[in-house]
């Protein structure tokens, strides 16, 4: 029932013996695994509604109408006649004779492939990636919590998914959500990216020891942890997904403990370089032939997981509100991630100068910070002002907040998951019109990063 207007204010004459008696008994530390394994049976509750009988998450199927709206660049009447010219092609299911047909993604890959191969070549059935270049690697950071960084690189990889890139998404953020979206299992950190860490260190370890071993010094220990991690492969760590074309590189609570791990590690060998150390394993394990775009979700700080994937990254995305407190926390991200960067160029110069030897200059194709969660009848002014101050480097496009986001939030899951008879196509077209430019205004940048080192690579072979 509604309070009276009229009536005081609800903090004013609290009886102190009412309070004690809502306060209840206090908590010890064995509390908080209590409360964790509720939030833990809860979890496993809401995840499981978007699971199969089997326990995994299923992806939905794709109308006629998708396909040919969204997916592949044909029309209707033309998409259903090569079905019946084709009948080894996939014909997709129907609820009746009459309804409409309903498509796997795998089986949408496959028709893209056969349009691909038999259509115009006029038309862009596959998106672009040139022959012989690595993936890019995306990062999505801030350490403004609650910006929309995880929702906005889940939904950028299925995006890209749906585009047909090959797409493996690695969480680098303990809390995981990222990794629950997808429908991942990982019950320690072993199924994490820090075997990968390790292994970097680990050979470095190796190669410092041979050094002291040159010199007559007593080799540094390589302990138990370190020779497990020179076991894995991240073909190890990675799980498929109920996406036929994005996997996964999960995260879990234990991953935390790189944060303290790494700079003991760094400690003992001064000479390792702690921010390589993903983007090396992504190539020494071939991951970037074997995928096309690498999305990186980053915890909500700077500390060395962070430092790791923006090293590691092509393009960095930084997603915020269009709000005075975000907009500022924003630009001290970037000044940290200035001193951060510039102090590790400056000391390795240092040394690279000493030793004659080339230094180190990070560099990234593009950076883009991105507004989400846009309510143009209140943060059109601000976004304006936004807008001015940071230029080119803010994305003209702004994320409009609308039900469907909402609606997947709830279900954990992503709007492109979200099936449009729910709805209605009208305000399903109207619900992911954003995140679909979201996802050009990023495609751009990885065509033209893609297209600047394709043209480099001709001039160079001619010289």
């Amino acid at each position: 029932m509604a309070s009276d207007p009229r009536d005081p204010p609800p903090y004013f004459n609290i009886d102190p013996d009412h309070a004690l008696a809502e306060l209840g008994v206090g908590t010890d530390s064995s509390g908080f695994a209590r409360i964790a394994e509720s939030c833990a049976r809860g979890r496993a509750d809401l995840t499981g509604r978007g699971m199969s009988p089997a326990g995994r998450k299923t992806l939905r199927l794709f109308s006629t109408w998708e396909i040919t709206r969204y997916l592949i660049p044909v029309a209707a009447a033309h998409f259903r006649r090569v079905l019946r010219q084709n009948p080894d092609l996939p014909q997709g299911q129907a609820a009746s004779e009459a309804g409409a047909k309903w498509f796997t993604l795998d089986e949408v890959l496959r028709l893209r492939a056969h349009f691909a191969a038999e259509g115009s070549r006029a038309k862009e059935y596959r998106p672009y990636r040139p022959e012989g270049l690595p993936a890019k690697v995306v990062a999505v950071a801030n350490f403004k919590g609650g910006v929309g960084k995880t929702s906005t690189c889940a939904h950028l990889a299925m995006s890209a998914a749906l585009d047909g890139y090959r797409v493996l998404v690695i969480d680098l953020d303990s809390q995981g959500s990222m990794t629950s979206i997808f429908g991942g299992q990982v019950p320690d950190e072993w199924g994490t990216v820090f075997p990968m860490l390790a292994r970097h260190y680990a050979t470095h370890l190796q190669a410092e020891n041979r050094n002291r071993s040159a010199r007559g010094d007593d080799p540094l220990p390589l302990d138990d942890t370190l020779s497990e991690a020179m076991e894995l492969r991240a073909a190890d760590l990675i799980q498929t997904t109920h996406w036929p074309n994005i996997d996964l590189i999960g995260a879990q609570l234990n991953l935390y403990w790189a944060e303290f791990q790494i700079p003991v590690w760094r400690m003992q060998v001064r000479g390792w370089k702690l921010w390589d150390a993903l983007g090396d394993m992504l190539e020494a394990d071939g991951l970037l032939d074997q995928y096309d775009v690498i999305f990186l979700d980053t915890p909500p700080a700077l500390g060395y997981l962070t430092i790791n994937g923006l090293s590691a990254a092509d393009i960095l995305l930084v997603p915020l509100g269009a709000s005075f407190l975000e907009f500022d926390s924003t630009g001290r991200f970037f000044d940290m991630l200035h001193s951060t960067f510039s102090s590790i160029e400056d000391v390795e110069n240092m040394a690279a100068r000493a030793l004659g030897r080339e230094g180190l200059h990070f560099e990234w194709d593009a950076v883009r910070v991105v507004i989400t969660r846009y309510d143009m009848s209140q943060q059109a002014e601000l976004a304006a002002l936004m807008q001015a101050y940071l230029g080119p480097v803010l994305s003209p496009h702004r994320q409009d907040y609308t039900a469907l986001i909402g609606q997947a939030g709830e279900q954990v899951s992503g709007i492109y998951e979200a099936d449009y008879r729910d709805f209605n196509r009208e305000t399903y077209a109207r619900g992911r019109q954003t995140f679909d430019a979201t996802y050009a205004a990023f495609k751009r940048l990885l065509v033209g990063s893609w297209r600047r080192e394709e043209l480099a690579r001709a001039e160079a072979e001619e010289a």
